[in-house]
């Protein structure tokens, strides 16, 4: 367990096995009663090969704040649901799921959330790879990531309809 107190917002990191339990005490002991799950996010450490899961707590009684952070393998990013303990988990934790591909074991409805279900890949991955086509409607713009200068290099133009290669499914 690693515990942050010299940042502006506390933090303690905490191994996925402990972290239904640590939700346990923070959302139900009286004196922590942290009742209010204000954000969870998740963010891709490509270089450490890990998903970083981030749940922002407050209590709206005593006023005060932490942070938990849980870190799994990039190759099998899974971490217990808290939706049964703060049930705004329980969206966050698809979005989490859509983006990233982290899967929250015992989630009630663990399915995408913004992306069609047969999208291919978790876009905020940073090594993710926009498909060319999508139902063989062409993806109409590029996203790369140059490793060397640590940037993501985003190309919007739209392209005209005879500059697009034509679609697997249309060649065939």
């Amino acid at each position: 367990m690693d515990v942050r107190v010299d940042v502006l917002g506390p933090y303690v990191r905490i191994a996925p096995t402990a972290l239904r339990e640590a939700a346990r005490i923070l959302r139900h002991d009286p004196d922590l009663d942290f009742d209010f799950l204000r954000c969870l996010s998740g963010v891709d450490y490509i270089k450490q090969n890990e998903v970083e899961v981030v749940y922002h707590l407050f209590s709206f009684r005593h006023r005060h704040r932490i942070t938990l952070k849980v870190r799994v393998p990039r190759d099998d990013p899974r971490v217990p649901t808290v939706s049964d303990i703060w049930r705004t988990a329980e969206w966050h934790e698809r979005e989490t799921y859509d983006l990233l591909g982290v899967v929250f074991e015992g989630h009630p409805d663990l399915r995408r959330i913004l992306l069609p279900e047969d999208w291919e890949g978790y876009p905020l991955r940073k090594d993710y790879q926009v498909q060319a086509y999508y139902h063989d409607i062409p993806v109409p713009y590029d996203i790369r990531q140059d490793f060397e200068k640590g940037i993501w290099v985003f190309e919007d133009e739209i392209h005209a309809a005879d500059s697009i290669p034509p679609s697997p499914e249309a060649q065939s």
